[in-house]
């Protein structure tokens, strides 16, 4: 049996490429001790309206990320299913980056494991912004996973 790398494991996840790779390292890695407690985040951010946008109500389509988020979310809850450790999954609200590293520090998170790029629309050169948030914010080790 291997040290112990951590206790409590967040994980970013927003169903791209890079976040699915993310969760397969953090579940290869809590596989090594059953101790390790995975929180699996998803966070919307609710879009900022624009003149455009005035015909489509802001709610419906909230909810509508919301039905969305808590398909995505049972697919990983069976995912996680074969893991012996403790696991739970979260569905937030707000600024993704402010979000992680928030729910981090507030619950003594002490390892993130995030994919290098998300879902965002703009591609960023080296590292998504919402991990390069994280990998400068977070008060623990991140794992940037490609």
């Amino acid at each position: 049996m291997m040290l112990a790398i951590c206790s409590r494991m967040v994980v970013p996840y927003d169903h791209s490429n890079s976040s699915k790779k993310a969760l397969e390292m953090a579940m290869t890695l809590a596989a090594q001790d059953e101790k390790i407690e995975v929180n699996v985040l998803m966070v919307i951010q609710p879009e900022i309206p624009a003149a455009s946008l005035a015909m489509t109500p802001l709610l419906p389509r909230l909810e509508l990320q919301h039905e969305g988020a808590q398909e995505i979310r049972k697919e990983i809850e069976q995912k996680l299913e074969s893991l012996p450790n403790k696991t739970r999954t979260y569905v937030l609200d707000g600024d993704p980056a402010q979000v992680i590293e928030e729910f981090a520090r507030v619950n003594d998170a002490d390892f993130i494991v995030i994919g290098s790029r998300g879902l965002s629309g703009l591609k960023e050169m080296f590292l998504g912004s919402v991990s390069n948030h994280v990998l400068h914010k977070a008060t623990c080790p991140v794992l940037v996973v490609k």
